[in-house]
Parts: C-alpha cells; sequence; structure tokens
C-alpha cells in the first residue's frame, strides 16, 4: 500500500512538473516555506515556474527557470496570466518591467563585452550567442548571489534557453560614465583600458551612431598600444564607417539615392532588379537548378527560383518575368545603383564605406555587411576579403 502511495505522488510531481504554470505577482523565492525564510532570488511577474511539490499549508517547493529550487506561495501561482492577476510589486526586485525604448517585456543588460550566452548552466556548455555591451535580455528570475546562473531566454525551453552568470548584468549602463571612467585610467593600465573601451564601442553601437566617433577614438588609443596589425586595419576601418554613420542621410535622401538601381549580367543591364525570363535565359543559360521554397509572406515575385553559380532570381514563367533575388559580384556582374555609383568586383569595402558611408546602416554583429534602405525593402551589400562579395535584396513581410 506505500509503494501505491508513493507511486500516486511521485505521478502527481511529474504531472505538475510538465504543465505550465506562472507568477500573478512579484515574489521572491525561499529556502523554506517561511516569508521570514532567507531567500534565494527575485521574480517578476509572468515568471514560468515548475511545480515540485504538492500544496503544503499555502506554499509549493518549485525550480525557477535557472534551474534552482526553493518555495514560493501558493496565491502567486496560476495557469494563466490576466487582467485580475494581483500585481504585487516588490520595491526592491532589479529586474526591469517592458515599456523602456529598448525592451517590452521584463528585462535586464548586458554589462560585459562579448558575453557568452550558453546552452547550459555550465561553462563548459555550448555557446548559444555572443551578447554586446547595452544588449537588452529577458529575465523572469534573478538569483541574489552573483555567480549565480540566470536564464536569459525566459523560457524552459531547452532548444532555445541560454544561460549567462549574474554579475553580468544589470540596469543599461551609462555611456558617458565609462568615457570618464576610461579617460580616468593610467595610460599604461593597458588591460583595463582594453576591457573598458571594448564595453565602450559596444555599448556605442547598442546607442545613437553619434557615439561611434567618440568610442573608437579611445578603442584606437588602445589598439596602437597592442600594436596589432590585422586590428589597427580593422579598427581604421570601423572609425571611417563611424564618421559616415555618424552623418547619416535623411531616408528620403537614401530612397533617391537607390531610385534607379539595376545590375550589370555579363554587359546586359536590367532595369531595376527585375529581368525578362527571355532575358535572363539569352544572358545567363537555363539555370543549374530551379526550386520551390516556403514564401509566407507572399514577398517575391514566385515560389519558383532558379539558381546560377553567381545568380539566384525568383521567376514566374507564366508571365515570362524574373525578379533578382542575389548577385555574386565578379568579373561578369555589377552593381548600379546609379549612373555615379558603379559597384564591381574590385570595389575595396574601405573605399566603398568612404564614398557611401552616409547611405548605409551597419551593425557590430554583423559586421562587413552594410545595408541601404529602400521603401520596401534593403539591398544587403557583404564584403569578404575586403572586397564586394554580393548583393541581396530583402523585402519586408
Amino acid at each position: 500500500m506505500k509503494k501505491l502511495y508513493f507511486l500516486l505522488f511521485f505521478c502527481s510531481i511529474l504531472l505538475h512538473s510538465q504543465e505550465r504554470y506562472f507568477l500573478n505577482s512579484d515574489t521572491r523565492l525561499y529556502t523554506s516555506p517561511n516569508p521570514s525564510a532567507d531567500f534565494l532570488g527575485y521574480f517578476k511577474y509572468g515568471a514560468e515556474v515548475r511545480l515540485l511539490s504538492e500544496n503544503q499549508n499555502g506554499w509549493y517547493k518549485i525550480q525557477a527557470d535557472n534551474l534552482s529550487e526553493g518555495y514560493i506561495q501558493e496565491k502567486y501561482i496560476a495557469k494563466s496570466l490576466n487582467a485580475k492577476d494581483l500585481k504585487v510589486k516588490d520595491p526592491k526586485n532589479p529586474i526591469l518591467e517592458g515599456g523602456d525604448a529598448y525592451y517590452g517585456g521584463n528585462h535586464l543588460f548586458v554589462l560585459a563585452a562579448g558575453l557568452k550566452a550558453r546552452a547550459l548552466p555550465d561553462k563548459s556548455s555550448k555557446i548559444r550567442e555572443i551578447l554586446f555591451t547595452g544588449d537588452p535580455v529577458p529575465v523572469n528570475y534573478l538569483p541574489i548571489n552573483p555567480d549565480e546562473w540566470v536564464n536569459i531566454n525566459g523560457s524552459f525551453n531547452e532548444e532555445y534557453s541560454k544561460y549567462t552568470l549574474r554579475k553580468f548584468l544589470g540596469p543599461r549602463p551609462n555611456f558617458d560614465a565609462l568615457l570618464k571612467e576610461f579617460d580616468k585610467l593610467d595610460a599604461t593600465a593597458l588591460n583595463e583600458r582594453k576591457t573598458v573601451s571594448e564595453r565602450i564601442v559596444e555599448l556605442a553601437w547598442n546607442s545613437n551612431y553619434d557615439k561611434l566617433i567618440p568610442a573608437y577614438q579611445r578603442y584606437y588609443e588602445v589598439v596602437k598600444q597592442l600594436n596589432d596589425s590585422k586590428l589597427l586595419t580593422e579598427t581604421e576601418l570601423n572609425m571611417a564607417l563611424a564618421k559616415g554613420l555618424a552623418n547619416h542621410k535623411l531616408v528620403e535622401q537614401i530612397i533617391a539615392f537607390t531610385q534607379k538601381s539595376h545590375y550589370s549580367l555579363k554587359s546586359f543591364k536590367t532595369k531595376s532588379v527585375n529581368i525578362s525570363l527571355t532575358d535572363l535565359i539569352k544572358t545567363m543559360g537555363n539555370p543549374p537548378k530551379k526550386t520551390r521554397i516556403s514564401d509566407e509572406c507572399g514577398i517575391y515575385l514566385s515560389d519558383l527560383f532558379y539558381y546560377y553559380p553567381d545568380l539566384e532570381v525568383s521567376v514566374d514563367e507564366k508571365q515570362n518575368q524574373g525578379e533578382i533575388i542575389k548577385v555574386f559580384i565578379n568579373e561578369n556582374n555589377k552593381f548600379i545603383i546609379n549612373s555615379n555609383a558603379i559597384l564591381d568586383h574590385t570595389l575595396s569595402e574601405k573605399a566603398f564605406i568612404e564614398k557611401y558611408g552616409t547611405y548605409i546602416e551597419a551593425s557590430l554583429k554583423s559586421p562587413h555587411i552594410y545595408s541601404i534602405v529602400m521603401e520596401d525593402s534593403q539591398f544587403r551589400l557583404d564584403f569578404k576579403d575586403g572586397k564586394l562579395f554580393s548583393v541581396e535584396i530583402f523585402y519586408y513581410c
């Protein structure tokens, strides 16, 4: 009989652990079922938890999304969230609510440069993502121990879970304060200057473009001290990029700049990104590969694609039409933005930035890839080994 009771109890716990439960208020994770007990961390409204026990005098033993275990009161647990939830706010809870300019849900910001987000709460586990200073990340449970792990995916889904240490998360860093911190450092404190300057650069990319110039000025000081030729070249490229981005053109100027953009394919000049199927076959021959793709947004001319070694085209065979999606730039293919901006395989990345840096968008997370925004789409230009490699058009869904 005792075995039967144990089995029923175990099955009940297993069932609870598999169901989804949420917190209808801010609360804390306690070490024992007592509001006067020590606590391990803070929960924010909407956090998901796993139940590990039956209700015990108004308390449940639960597991937080970082796999920590403890106790919370039964009144804060719900199977779904609604407008009648308690939503009692804990004034000491450091987790930020949604609604600021950076993130819509519960969150904190990355404080360290090049922070590794891992698949498991383990320093040897797979790296899922590299995060930058100033990146907002979702946080629903925050331990008080700075060396504990935080789940920055916000749920128990192991396929997408991401973890980092508590000490690397906090309120959004202040750019001006970081500049002052760097400027106060002794010139011989190279490691500290490198750490702070990397944070400054990453935070600048997570701010406005006008912050990039003062960020790279300081970083360049450090790079010269390091005397790394490759890093010097890369930093000088980024300084040129910062100058262009800081003087960014207005949207209407950029659209006017790209209005007559088209391609030259083996000397055949297209009309914008469109080409008749007849001209495509005449110029490029029959495609080595044809494939149908899933186009849920309906953004392409057709779901039928022709793939050439240096060209990808969406094709409507019945209408005798083609829409060029991607072109690999080589001796035969050029991207012509207008009569004064002809981009071919000899164009260096630095020359491109110096000439057209005021027209482009860029991101630290996608180095050497630049976009030029249009009304309903954008051109994406990819540079490899310092030369223009490909041009691809992306439509907004």
